[in-house]
């Protein structure tokens, strides 16, 4: 028997059904809703022949542990990805792009990064174990499907695992507020690891100091700070454009 986990939502069974329709078990949706969204994903179950079943609020509410299930859940397979960062390095066809997460708490913000490091082909997201959220059914749902595609690896110790990219020849920079360069002027082009903190709390101190480079978002406006998934979709998207400025010339 495959391992089963819970996915809910609207947004997170139809990305199951439309990704990977062969790993859907079974859908489960409340029969009092007869709107567009919920037919369609009626209509996607039945299409890819997964089992429809009716389910009341009530069990809806015991699959989701209290999260917002919108009338549908799903059994579906659980994903084998890579089990380490050195097994990612290992398989790396292009120079590595990381994302690094220090102590990221809130799992709404964890699952808004994998869809972030999917949209920009992040090869790996690599958070502590301690002090920081994993993978779990916010997540998940939030993620709508990129929890499936982007590796997501756990450490004991970050500032090693740090060093120890930085001895693959990985460039190690940290996002910080008031960095001494802006992201703009940074070579990100190379083999990359990017490193962002906690909510509120920005990188630790050992963190910070294993970097190579520190470096800042340019704020035109009165706010201080980004949400971290935010920060990381704009250091992305940077990285992937110097990329590919590299490759034309």
């Amino acid at each position: 028997m495959n391992d089963k986990r819970v996915v809910y939502g609207l947004h997170a069974v139809t990305a199951a059904l439309t990704r990977r329709p062969k790993a859907v078990f079974e859908v489960f949706l409340d029969p009092r809703r007869n709107d567009p969204r919920a037919r369609r994903v009626a209509e996607m179950a039945k299409a890819a022949g997964v089992k429809l079943r009716e389910a009341d609020a009530g069990r809806l509410d015991g699959f989701a542990k209290g999260g917002r299930h919108q009338g549908v859940a799903a059994f579906v397979e659980e994903v084998t990805l890579a089990a380490s960062l050195n097994e990612v390095l290992d398989d790396l066809a292009d120079p590595a792009l990381l994302l690094v997460l220090d102590g990221v708490q809130d799992p709404h913000n964890l699952g808004a990064c994998l869809r972030v490091a999917d949209a920009m082909g992040v090869q790996a997201i690599v958070a502590p174990k301690d002090r920081a959220t994993g993978l779990n059914a916010t997540v998940h749902k939030v993620a709508s499907g990129a929890a499936e595609s982007v590796p997501f690896i756990p450490v004991t110790n970050l500032a090693r695992t740090l060093r120890e990219l930085k001895d693959k020849g990985i460039w190690v920079v940290g996002a910080v507020g008031g960095g001494p360069r802006t992201l703009f002027d940074a070579k990100l082009s190379g083999p990359l690891a990017l490193v962002l903190g906690a909510e509120g709390e920005g990188l630790r101190r050992l963190t910070r100091e294993t970097c190579d480079e520190l470096i800042s978002i340019p704020m035109l406006g009165q706010v201080e700070s980004l949400n971290v998934s935010v920060a990381a979709g704009i250091c992305l998207y940077e990285a992937r454009r110097q990329r590919l400025v590299s490759s034309d010339r």
